[in-house]
């Protein structure tokens, strides 16, 4: 018992040295991945749905490394994370990194997509990080490659980012062919080493924020592993206050789909006084634009 707890002990401490304190739905996915469990975390956007899976996983080595859980280092592939957002994936690694940098662990986190260096590819082909960030493209090419098998040999857990944003899409039935692939693999590594080794069974989350076929979502997701896998759902009611920002002159409009930058200042003082402000863009192109666009106006939040 004492092993079990002691990753979720450490967890908890570190969470309390920051003045934070998890969610229900967050110590639900940490207990059900500590019991091999797979399945969905529902929940709204900014609730820490990351954290529920990527802390579960921190919490399960821990209590499989005791005693050296902070010196292990090189462990190979432990979390697969996909995630069909590339320009997020940044972000996403960086907030892991901060919690393993501050928890003392010698784990690495990598990203793969169509943006990640050549040099970075051909060092994450060499030794696998223990944290993998990438896309379903990515994920497909990377399964391509000759001697794929060594990459994902010690993979404890997948997460699948964004299932809301997949399923149904072609890059769903890429994530999706992806997981099979990777189920089989692990199948034949159990066969092959059953009567030696013990394989520690393929976990495997989605995790989605609004959606209405929760149900069939699991469903599909969790097929190759032929198990009926559970639902964690939050009901955590978030205050939603809209309020609208028009230009000052209408008389002229600008092109389709630039009205926005017509706002930027009005966004400035917006972001100044929040704490965390998203800003959704139709297009990666017009996204460019308006990040370009807000540091010609306010310098200083480069």
């Amino acid at each position: 018992m004492a092993k079990q707890q002691k990753g979720l002990e450490i967890i908890q401490k570190w969470l309390a040295s920051k003045s934070m304190k998890p969610f229900a739905f967050q110590e639900e996915t940490w207990h059900a991945l500590q019991q091999g469990e797979s399945g969905i975390v529902n929940a709204p956007t900014g609730c820490g749905k990351t954290f529920s899976v990527f802390l579960g996983t921190l919490i399960q080595f821990i209590d499989n490394h005791p005693k050296n859980w902070q010196s292990q280092q090189k462990n190979g592939l432990q979390l697969l994370w996909v995630t069909p957002l590339r320009a997020l994936a940044k972000d996403i690694g960086r907030v892991m990194e901060e919690v393993i940098s501050e928890l003392g662990m010698q784990w690495q986190v990598g990203v793969r997509n169509g943006d990640t260096p050549v040099n970075e590819r051909a060092k994450q082909k060499k030794q696998m990080p223990e944290v993998l960030i990438i896309t379903p493209e990515s994920l497909q090419l990377l399964m391509a490659m000759k001697g794929n098998p060594l990459f994902f040999k010690t993979l404890r857990t997948i997460a699948v980012d964004e299932w809301h944003e997949l399923i149904g899409s072609k890059r769903g039935i890429q994530t999706e062919l992806a997981i099979a692939y990777l189920v089989q693999l692990r199948k034949g590594k159990k066969e092959a080493t059953e009567s030696s080794v013990e394989t520690a069974p393929l976990q495997l989350w989605g995790i989605s924020a609004t959606i209405g076929n929760l149900i069939e979502a699991k469903t599909v997701l969790l097929h190759p592993l032929l198990t009926e896998g559970i639902i964690i759902r939050t009901e955590i009611e978030k205050a939603i206050s809209v309020h609208t920002i028009i230009p000052d002159e209408i008389e002229k409009y600008p092109w389709a789909g630039h009205l926005g930058l017509k706002l930027i200042e009005k966004v400035i003082p917006i972001i100044e006084q929040s704490k965390t402000t998203l800003i959704f863009i139709n297009t990666r192109g017009m996204a460019e634009r308006w990040y370009q666009s807000l540091l010609d106006v306010a310098p200083q939040l480069a």
